[in-house]
């Protein structure tokens, strides 16, 4: 060996990764929660979505009791229009649609009623929580969905503080098979600098399996481009990510 072999830099080549190409958070219907606002703005989204190399979305819109009153009619219906436009436009990218249902005791209602919910890929359901107290109807909504044959995927748990702050909650959510769903933006900083470091620490646990946009706006894509330029980016895309197999 060498005297000075080393101080040779390892050039062991990086892990070959596969780009994203299914998102599976977003809020491109028009006009029916805080995302687009109209079909000529979710067809720009659309379009830049595509540029940024995604061949498929799975939109997302909210379900919140009196703030976002979603149904699975209003959402489907909403997709045929979206897919009738995305056609008359010449896009080439898919776009299927489930909803981003807000725990509360009304989630926990529709659970207990077996009412229909909308779900993606393998009967996935998106929800999401407040983000500073940890609900108290998380534990029971992972139960009962478990038992319905559903699997809970917790949105965006990087802006969660009650998360950030309870080292043993999260790995009791990871415990119970809870699908980790990291924003891609959350990487810029754009949230603030202690979710940006509680992303990039879930990232080095090993403990996301999927990565969404949570589109919402033209800024959303502005900020999907400067996440890319993240060493996190191509850490993230190392994992084993369920995004290209919806």
């Amino acid at each position: 060996m060498s005297l000075f072999s080393f101080l040779k830099k390892d050039k062991t080549p990086e892990k070959p990764v596969a780009e994203l190409t299914t998102d599976i958070h977003s809020h491109f219907i028009p006009a029916i929660d805080d995302g687009s606002q109209s079909m000529e703005e979710t067809i720009h989204l659309l379009g830049q979505m595509e540029d940024l190399g995604y061949k498929k979305v799975i939109t997302t819109p909210h379900t919140m009791t009196n703030s976002f009153d979603n149904t699975p009619e209003i959402i489907l219906g909403g997709l045929e229009e979206v897919r009738s436009s995305i056609k008359k436009e010449g896009l080439s990218i898919e776009i299927e649609a489930a909803t981003e249902y807000y725990l509360d005791d009304s989630f926990i209602t529709r659970l207990e009623n077996k009412e229909q919910l909308l779900t993606f890929g393998a009967n996935y359901v998106l929800v999401e929580t407040g983000f500073i107290n940890e609900p108290r109807e998380l534990k029971e909504a992972s139960f009962l969905l478990t038992m319905q044959g559903y699997k809970m995927v917790l949105a965006h748990p990087e802006r969660y503080l009650y998360l950030l702050e309870n080292k043993l909650l999260l790995e009791e959510i990871l415990d119970r098979d809870i699908i980790l769903q990291l924003n891609i933006v959350a990487l810029t900083g754009c949230y603030s600098k202690p979710v940006q470091k509680f992303a990039e620490k879930l990232i080095d646990m090993e403990a996301v399996r999927m990565a969404g946009s949570d589109c919402h706006n033209m800024g959303h894509i502005d900020l999907m481009h400067e996440a890319r330029k993240s060493k996190y980016w191509r850490k993230l895309l190392q994992l084993d990510l369920l995004n290209n197999s919806l």
